[in-house]
């Protein structure tokens, strides 16, 4: 290939164009990315940035050093992608067409239906985003955040530190019970309470109420709870529609092979926007962990310079990335990898959840298919390691054709 567009600059998107360079492609080299800004690091915005602790001049993702001598568009979003010519058009018309295309437009954050014009309620994704939120994170101020997953609960201790009211408004009758289980969810979110955080759980919003600016969230159960801010952290939508139309198979993300290969030849899908084929489950499947933004980007780029087609099989390429996501709340190290949902128990092997440091494994018979950390980094990280050779060896011994 003597020409590669990379549509996205985030991490995922960062991580493919250094990874084509480090796997030895020297020829022309885009890059296209919808903010102004060059790739950062997004984890710290809701933590330290948010806070006030660190600015956006510690979040460059890149080194001082590092050029990849790649033209960068930025600031002018693609719109469209013509897969006959093999080319992006962006939304300022500029058209670029190229050998090899990835896509790496990640997701946005979703947003609460009607609050979109509402001074006072937020998300957080970006920079700007974090920016906009840090001015109202006033100390006496009542803060209701919607959606007790890892971004609310961060936002939430957060805002407790600086000298908030702050509730947290959860659907769910159990918080995070989704990626860590009941149990361990209930253990996790019981941080919140212990550090002066309400919880309403099991209650959905009705609506949020005020004119020009939010002045209050309205409960389905006719509860009122004032809020001079609102922040919204419901989910995030895959950035994909720009490719309907194209060709490029979509579905909860951009559908792809086990390597980040699209059904379009030349086309591979990394990061928060794409759905690789998980052989565990037999089906393609959107991940939006930071770890799986930095691993994936090398696999699918060794695919792209390889050649060859949509589901051809390599074994040398059954990589045994497991998830993992960490967060920081009230001063607890949080961390998880695995799959909870495959487990059909859950063990504490040291520490007590009454105290916020422990460690539980989750287990599928006698397989740890699952390890779940608070304020225990080291034990977590020998367990982590454990998992990553169970589950090696799990994708060894599956079926060894991908068909489409």
């Amino acid at each position: 290939m003597k020409s590669i567009t990379v549509v996205g600059a985030s991490l995922a998107g960062l991580y493919a164009a250094q990874a084509l360079r480090q796997q030895g492609f020297d020829g022309e080299l885009t890059i296209i990315g919808d903010e102004l800004r060059r790739p950062y690091d997004r984890p710290p915005l809701s933590k330290d940035f948010l806070i006030g602790k660190i600015d956006t001049d510690v979040l460059s993702l890149e080194a001082a050093d590092e050029d990849l001598y790649a033209r960068w568009l930025l600031g002018s979003p693609a719109v469209s992608l013509d897969t006959a010519s093999r080319a992006v058009v962006l939304a300022d018309g500029t058209r670029v067409a190229s050998d090899g295309i990835v896509l790496a437009t990640g997701a946005r954050a979703r947003k609460l239906p009607g609050s979109a014009a509402m001074a006072g309620v937020h998300v957080l994704r970006t920079i700007d985003d974090a920016l906009a939120l840090r001015t109202e994170l006033l100390p006496g101020a009542r803060l209701v955040v919607i959606g007790a997953g890892f971004i609310g609960g961060e936002v939430a201790a957060t805002a407790k530190k600086l000298g908030l009211d702050v509730t947290i408004v959860e659907a769910m009758a159990t918080p995070l019970a989704g990626p860590l289980g009941a149990m361990m969810g209930t253990a996790v979110c019981g941080l919140h309470s212990a550090n002066g955080v309400a919880l309403r759980c099991g209650v959905g919003v009705r609506r949020l109420t005020g004119s020009d600016r939010v002045e209050s969230v309205e409960l389905v159960d006719g509860t009122v709870l004032p809020a001079d801010v609102v922040v919204v952290g419901i989910g995030a939508i895959p950035n994909t529609e720009w490719l309907t139309g194209s060709g490029v198979a979509l579905g909860n993300g951009v559908e792809c092979d086990h390597q980040g290969r699209t059904n379009v030849p030349g086309i591979i899908a990394v990061g928060d926007c794409a759905a690789w084929h998980d052989f565990r489950l037999g089906r393609a499947h959107r991940v939006e962990h930071w770890t799986g933004a930095m691993e994936r980007p090398a696999i699918a780029v060794a695919a792209l310079l390889r050649g060859g087609g949509h589901g051809e099989n390599h074994e040398e390429d059954r990589h045994a990335c497991i998830p993992y996501f960490w967060s920081d709340q009230h001063g607890v190290r949080i961390q998880f990898a695995g799959h909870a949902a495959e487990a059909d128990s859950v063990t504490i092997e040291d520490g007590s959840p009454e105290n916020f440091c422990f460690l539980a494994v989750y287990r599928r018979g006698e397989t740890p298919v699952a390890v779940l950390g608070m304020n225990q980094s080291r034990a977590f990280g020998r367990w982590r390691r454990q998992l990553r050779a169970v589950h090696s060896a799990t994708l060894q011994s599956l079926p060894p054709v991908l068909e489409r």
